[in-house]
């Protein structure tokens, strides 16, 4: 169809209008569909139109200014406003790059125009959306948009379009709008002269987190756009968070308070962005506001921490500066610090490097949260994957398991409890993983060491949940168990043997309940029973005691549930039927209404304690058949890390741990069949162990099973005989425990070994001395008169009086037990043999204790050679020193014997604690506190631990000291819980240690001057080391108690030797000190004392009526000296171990661990806390470095000799021994470093070893002198003219292999005075 030519209109200004051909004029004067007619014809025209169509060009000059006319720019009409710039878009395309409009407002009213069309965009589903998107499309293509850079307040322009093309866009659009938009966007931003804060505003508001939530295609748009403009767009940005952060001008624009989210965003997308900002927050980082500090914090550590950030390594600075409020004065700093880790050790393990010294200062951050995020931190990095987190950072978990706060140590403990699962159990990352981690195991059940009741059951729960998990099939939970206990340190072994029995302690507790609820009510059994329910209660936190009480009145009233509670402690349950009586109990005392209940979760506590939850017989059996595994060979010991033989001794001895919690559960010939096998191997810990299990669960063996029975007596009666003696020993137990006849038995065992004793042969002597020493014990009726001829005949005459064989002097005050000579190792049993024969008889009718006890002091007197013939080695007289002191000791835990101890004897038996040999020392306190923890001796034995302020080694000292605690704390907890108590106070109360300490130390050998300033500070020493411990609480008045004891003291006389002036002034010092010292610590000890003290009459006389004792023993000036004046600066052990130097110089020796490592304490609370490693003393030689069990010791030794020496400017090197120059206490001496005579060292290392036996030319404390032959210098003669106990050799013998000659040493004068040997002459009265 053909149009017709365009007729001519004439327009508003005169000018002429063509219209395209077949468009009519359009005016204001026709309809609003006619008009959007006829504009749909005007846009197909200029749609066709192209840039070179000059003529038409200026033809249609008028019609496009006409287009521009306010009927237009503001028709009412939606799709007339939308028809008109499509047409503008044309007419801005075809006359670019002039536009036909040359009136600023015009162009500026055109563009606002055009951009208020845009918002059709919105909507994709409308029948116009094509014209809005050619619209769109045309703008872009043209960048029509430029054409305001020309326009003053062109920016009013163009954050109306960026406004309305963000608020726009949407999920709809396809990927052709969005690029048209950013074309559009971009190009305004790229070729202005810069953005300005509107406009930039208009963009970043769709990065804030709350726009961004609203519309994530506007977010993504902006996210683009910034990316295609980063180069133009970056100092836009810088300028704007300058002004924000460096220049405080928060009113620069509204986005002000969203800084750090924009920059978090804007780092995410380009890091380029930002180039100029990060600068800027280092400055933020050090801002003095600690909330605006926290901010940036939060910020950078999320731009750190992003997965795809290399933040840290670009901008080493700022990380730098960000790692410094890891130590922020601001705790919720450090605390946000601190949870970044977590992220960056997960994203970013190479900088786990720089992490690591900053978690570990956090690690001992003050604030517990931050501890334990720390612990979160890196748990959290660890389970994610074990290679993000190093050992260091591992460690950091581990110390905190000590935490003084109970939430971080929980943390610790379950966060390494989940790594061991995940890692060692399932093996989730292979074998190295689980190396990494086997440590874990070991540390989680040291914690049980804890004195804390909530570690203890934290402990428990982490084993039955985590390390054995209870809910495992048997065979696979056995296994579990099995390796475990194989691959445990000694001291985790322990602590989960110490576990097994304070549950079976704590079920034993509930069967005795339960027995008194089936009694009749009485007076008896409600004390009965409130004293078993305070003992139960005691054993958990909190407010135990109200929810067991509560428990006990449910059982009371509920036979059912007491049923149920029988049944889950009986022998018999399975781990099945505890798991269904668990359940049932909880059920029954659960309430619906109480969502948190305490009480139910105590009682779920104690049922889970007393629940068999790993044991029962078909477990057992499943253990027994790993073993056989294991015997044949057959198991997968190797894969699980354990040899065949470790596996097989660790099998048995867990085994025998369980004999004593689950007897029961052992009784079937399968069970003992596999014994039988492991009684015939040849590893004797094993067979030990066998034996060890019959004993404890073969009761019905005999009854039951004839065929074991009959199996099983030979076998014993060979080990009794000619097995090792750990074997003979458990050997004659087990006949003694499962066999009715055992009379017949022993009576087998006994006859022949009486009869074939051979002193000749010691090394076949070792093993019938046990079996003879237990058979008297365990049956002293039947065979404690046949042991009377043979402990007379042959053990006293025959071989404790004879030396047969000759030590070998090698200086050494210790050695390895296989280096013991067989003689010495038969005369140790043969003193153990003398105390389980009276220990048998239980009686001292025949005045054999007497004797024994004689025999034992004159062995301690002669320091082990009670022959004095001299053939004994120096490590053998050790060992013979701590038989016989550990001898009475044990005689001393039967009454009938303690009270025939005399006081000499006790104190020779307590100078044991003191003695020269380092290994003597420990070995000895060990028992002294087994014994005293299980209130078994006297508590006059508790006084000895005073003489452990003497010792050189810290670490003596140290564990002294922590028996002290465990002792004084078992002690008064025992006489809280038993009421009968009170009754047996004097031999209970801690405090009533006092008199006997006094006694004690005044008849200390090396407090021979009453008035002597350094004898009287060493004897403030013993007495503060216990009086700081029993001082610790005042526990109802407990210190004038103790004031008023030592003011009686001073009212008697010393019992031991009442008519001696010197003994009973020694005596009144030592009141005096203590008394001086309880004042100075005390503004309580002058209150009224309680009770009046009972002092005990066997070492002091009863109070004479007239007799007043006001006089002060201790002058004023030397009381001022011992409570102010500086401590002594060497050791104050009075023996010849002791490292002795010139006044204000300290030997020094390197230390190892070697063997002060094998400090462990008999109880499991023993081990050597960071409290007690602070504790420093006068006589802290530790504090050097100092060790008695060096191997290779650098000692640094400077002596002063004593003015009285004629040997002047003494030079020793340090691999030279000394030797003791005075005679009295207080002059300057040396000798070698404590414990160099201990050390065991290879054949070259000769100048080392030959160093101890210059010190074992003195004498040892507590033992008499023996008197010089006339020709030894007048020194050493005026010496001996006083022969007390306990006094110091004055010079060394000649005959120590050890002399100074071979140590190097230039004192010839000393020399000359050295090879004058002492006489051997014993001065003791063995009938005293």
């Amino acid at each position: 169809m053909d149009f017709p030519a365009a007729q001519p209109k004439p327009a508003a200004d005169g000018k002429i209008i063509f219209y395209p051909p077949g468009v009519k004029e359009i005016t204001d004067k026709i309809t609003n569909d006619e008009v959007v007619k006829r504009l749909k014809m005007v846009v197909k025209t200029f749609m066709d139109m192209d840039q070179d169509s000059e003529d038409e060009k200026q033809q249609y000059l008028p019609l496009a200014l006409h287009l521009a006319s306010e009927f237009f720019l503001r028709n009412p009409n939606k799709d007339v406003r939308l028809l008109v710039a499509c047409c503008l878009a044309d007419i801005f395309r075809i006359y670019a790059p002039e536009a036909p409009y040359t009136s600023h407002d015009k162009l500026k009213d055109i563009f606002l125009f055009i951009t208020r069309q845009l918002k059709g965009l919105e909507d994709t589903k409308s029948p116009q959306f094509n014209r809005y998107f050619y619209l769109l499309e045309n703008l872009a293509w043209v960048k029509s948009y430029n054409i305001c850079f020309e326009l003053e307040d062109c920016n009013e322009i163009f954050i109306q379009l960026f406004r309305t093309l963000f608020s726009v866009i949407n999920n709809s659009h396809n990927q052709k709008v969005q690029m048209h938009m950013l074309d559009l966007m971009s190009s305004i931003i790229m070729e202005g002269d810069g953005v300005t804060q509107e406009l930039l505003d208009s963009i970043l508001i769709n990065l804030i987190p709350a726009h961004k939530n609203l519309n994530k295609q506007a977010f993504d748009l902006a996210k683009v756009l910034l990316k295609r403009t980063v180069q133009t767009i970056e100092p836009c940005i810088a300028n704007f968070f300058n002004q924000v952060l460096v220049l405080g001008k928060s009113s620069v624009s509204d986005l002000s308070e969203h800084v750090f989210d924009l920059i978090q965003e804007l780092f995410a997308i380009d890091p380029h962005l930002l180039l100029s900002v990060m600068p800027q927050l280092e400055f933020k980082l050090k801002s003095n506001d600690g909330e605006e500090r926290l901010a940036v914090v939060r910020l950078l550590a999320k731009l750190f921490g992003s997965k795809d950030s290399d933040l840290a390594t670009q901008n080493r600075p700022l990380w730098q500066c960000f790692l410094g409020r890891f130590n922020d004065i601001h705790v919720p700093v450090r605390l946000e610090s601190v949870k970044f880790a977590s992220h960056c050790l997960m994203n970013h393990p190479d900088l786990a490097k720089d992490l690591t010294e900053y978690l570990k200062v956090r690690s001992h951050d003050p604030e517990e949260a931050i501890r334990h995020d720390v612990i979160v931190t890196i748990i959290t990095a660890g389970k994610r994957d074990l290679s993000l987190v190093n050992d260091q950072l591992l460690g950091f978990v581990r110390e905190r398991t000590l935490d003084k706060r109970w939430r971080v140590r929980k943390e610790a403990m379950m966060g390494l409890a989940q790594l061991y699962k995940k890692y060692c159990l399932h093996a989730e990352a292979g074998k190295d993983a689980a190396e990494k981690v086997s440590w874990i195991k070991d540390k989680l059940l040291h914690i049980y060491y804890q004195n804390s009741i909530d570690d203890k059951l934290l402990v428990e729960k982490i084993f039955a949940q985590y390390l054995v998990p209870h809910n495992l099939e048997t065979e696979e939970r056995m296994k579990c168990l099995y390796y475990l206990y194989a691959s445990l340190d000694p001291n985790a072994v322990k602590a989960l043997n110490e576990m097994w029995k304070c549950q079976n302690m704590l079920r034993s507790h509930v069967r005795e309940l339960l027995d008194l609820h089936k009694q009749p009510t009485s007076e008896a059994n409600s004390a009965a029973m409130f004293g078993k329910l305070m003992t139960i209660a005691s054993k958990y936190p909190g407010k135990a005691q109200d929810f067991v009480k509560k428990f006990n009145q449910v059982l009371g009233d509920d036979e059912k549930l007491r049923s149920q509670l029988e049944l889950l402690i009986s022998p018999t349950c399975s781990c099945k039927q505890a798991d269904v009586c668990v359940r049932e109990i909880a059920r029954k005392l659960a309430n619906p209404k109480q969502p948190t209940n305490p009480f139910l979760e105590m009682v779920k506590f104690l049922l889970e304690r007393i629940a068999p939850v790993h044991i029962d017989s078909e477990a057992i059996s499943a253990l027994v058949k790993l073993m056989n595994k294991s015997i044949e060979g057959t198991a997968d010991d190797e894969e699980e890390g354990v040899s065949p033989d470790t596996a097989i001794r660790a099998g048995l001895e867990l085994l025998k741990v369980l004999s004593f919690t689950h007897p029961t559960s052992f009784h079937s010939a399968e069970t003992y069949e596999s014994l039988l096998q492991c009684l015939r191997m040849e590893d004797d810990k094993v067979a030990e162990a066998a034996i060890q299990i019959f004993r404890n669960t073969g009761h019905k063996i005999e009854t039951d099973l004839p065929q074991i029975r009959s199996t099983l007596i030979p076998i014993l009666h060979q080990k009794a005989k000619r097995g090792t003696p750990h074997q003979a020993k458990q050997a004659v137990h087990c006949i003694h425990a499962i066999f009715s006849n055992k009379e017949v038995q022993l009576a087998q065992i006994f006859e022949p070994l009486s009869r074939s004793l051979n002193a000749d042969v010691p090394e076949q002597l070792i093993t019938p001395l046990v079996s003879l020493g237990h058979i008297s014990m365990l049956a002293p009726d039947q065979f404690a008169s046949p042991m009377k001829s043979v402990v007379a005949n042959f053990i006293v005459k025959d071989l404790l009086m004879n030396d047969r064989s000759t030590g070998e002097k090698n200086g050494k005050l210790w050695s390895p037990d296989e280096e013991v000579s067989p003689e010495v190792l038969a005369k140790v049993q043969a003193i153990k043999l003398l105390v389980r024969w009276l220990l048998g008889m239980k009686n001292n009718q025949s005045k054999s204790a007497n004797s024994t006890l004689r025999l034992l002091s004159a062995m301690l007197v002669s320091e082990g050679d009670l022959t004095e013939q001299k053939r004994i080695s120096k490590s053998d007289m050790s060992r013979l020193r701590l038989a016989a002191g550990s001898a009475i000791m044990k005689l001393a835990q039967e009454p009938c014997y303690h009270e025939i101890i005399t006081p000499e004897q006790f104190q020779l038996c307590a100078l044991v604690i003191n003695d020269e040999c380092y290994q003597v020392r420990q070995i000895f306190a060990q028992k002294l506190h087994k014994a005293l923890v299980k209130l078994l001796l006297p508590l006059e034995y508790m006084a000895i631990f005073a003489l452990c302020a003497k010792d050189p080694v810290k670490e003596r000292r140290a564990h002294a000291r922590q028996c002290l605690l465990k002792n004084i704390s078992i002690r008064r907890e025992y006489i809280k819980q038993n009421p009968m108590a009170n009754e047996k106070l004097l031999s209970l109360l801690p405090e009533y240690v006092v008199p006997y300490m006094i006694h004690l130390l005044a008849h200390d050998p090396d407090f021979t001057k009453p008035q002597d300033v350094d004898q009287l500070r060493d004897v403030k020493e013993c007495l503060w080391f216990m009086l700081e411990v029993l001082m610790t609480k005042n526990e109802n008045n407990s210190h004038a108690f103790m004031k008023k004891m030592a003011e009686n003291i001073k009212l008697t006389r010393d019992a031991q030797s009442p008519d001696e002036p010197k003994a009973n002034e020694k005596l009144y010092t030592v009141c005096d000190v203590a008394l001086c010292v309880i004042n100075s610590k005390s503004a309580l000890c002058n209150a009224d004392s309680p009770k009046d003290p009972v002092l005990p009459t066997k070492f002091f006389t009863q109070p004479e009526k007239d007799f007043c004792n006001d006089r002060n023993y201790i002058s004023e000036e030397t009381r001022v000296l011992l409570l102010t004046g500086k401590p002594k600066p060497t050791g104050v052990l009075g023996t010849v171990n002791k490292p002795l130097s010139a006044a204000g110089r300290r030997p020094y020796i390197r230390t190892t661990g070697s063997e002060t490592g094998s400090n462990i304490s008999v109880n499991s609370e023993l081990s050597s806390s960071a409290g007690n490693r602070s504790r420093e003393q006068s006589s802290d030689i530790s504090e050097t470095g100092v060790s008695e069990n060096d191997e290779n010791p650098v000692r640094i030794i400077s002596v002063t000799p004593a003015k009285t020496e004629p040997v002047k400017n003494k030079e020793i090197n340090s691999d030279q021994a000394t030797q003791g120059n005075s005679t009295e206490r207080g002059k300057k001496r040396t000798a070698t470093a404590a414990g160099t005579e201990n050390i065991h060292q290879k054949p070259e290392e000769k100048n080392v070893d030959e160093t101890g036996p210059s010190l074992a030319a003195k004498t040892r404390r507590g033992r008499l002198l023996k008197p010089e032959p006339q020709g030894t210098t007048a020194k050493n003669e005026e010496a001996n003219k006083q022969p007390v106990r306990g006094r110091k050799r004055a010079a060394g013998s000649q005959e120590s292999p050890g002399s100074l000659e071979a140590g190097n040493a230039k004192a010839p004068k000393q020399q000359d005075t050295a090879k004058k040997p002492a006489a051997a002459q014993r001065q003791i009265d063995l009938q005293r």
